[in-house]
């Protein structure tokens, strides 16, 4: 996998959930599985993927090539995020903090599994209202999406960051 710029990514994969479904048919039920996969380098980059198939193993396997097809840029500051922001997916809020140095990641299962793999350190989140693992994962990738550090600030207002940080 290589990024824009050229250079390689070693991704981490995280396995969040495995649904199984089933759906019945003349001659019984059929099984298949669906699985939310994350992946990040620990650096910043992180991507989500789900993967549905008649087995574990297999969905699994799509559901990391989905997430590698999906990867965002995170902007990190000292090993926790720039600022508070509350992520939103279909009824999927959550709410993220950023945290001093030494605090650690206080999260839920999907929000711990996303924050880590970007590479955050030190935050803390509540997941609000739906507790889809999946709506979650969304919610919390939507959040990490819109943080903005201190240049980009800067470069829309057409300041310095010196003057920003006042």
């Amino acid at each position: 996998m290589a990024r824009i710029d050229g250079s390689t990514l070693d991704l981490k994969e995280r396995l969040v959930a495995i649904n199984r479904v089933s759906k019945t048919v003349k001659g019984g039920r059929i099984f298949k599985f669906a699985a939310l996969m994350v992946v990040g380098d620990g650096k910043g980059t992180v991507g989500f993927g789900i993967g549905k198939s008649g087995e574990v193993p297999d969905a699994i396997r799509k559901g990391i090539e989905d997430a590698k097809k999906n990867l965002i840029k995170v902007p990190l500051k000292a090993d926790s995020i720039p600022h508070e922001i509350i992520g939103k997916f279909g009824a999927g809020r959550v709410l993220m903090k950023p945290a001093a140095p030494g605090t650690g990641v206080i999260a839920g299962g999907p929000v711990r599994a996303v924050v880590e793999s970007a590479g955050v350190k030190d935050i803390r989140t509540k997941a609000l209202r739906s507790n889809n693992p999946c709506n979650v994962v969304r919610a919390t990738i939507e959040g990490l999406k819109c943080l903005r550090n201190a240049e980009q600030v800067a470069q829309i207002r057409g300041k310095t960051v010196k003057e920003i940080l006042k």
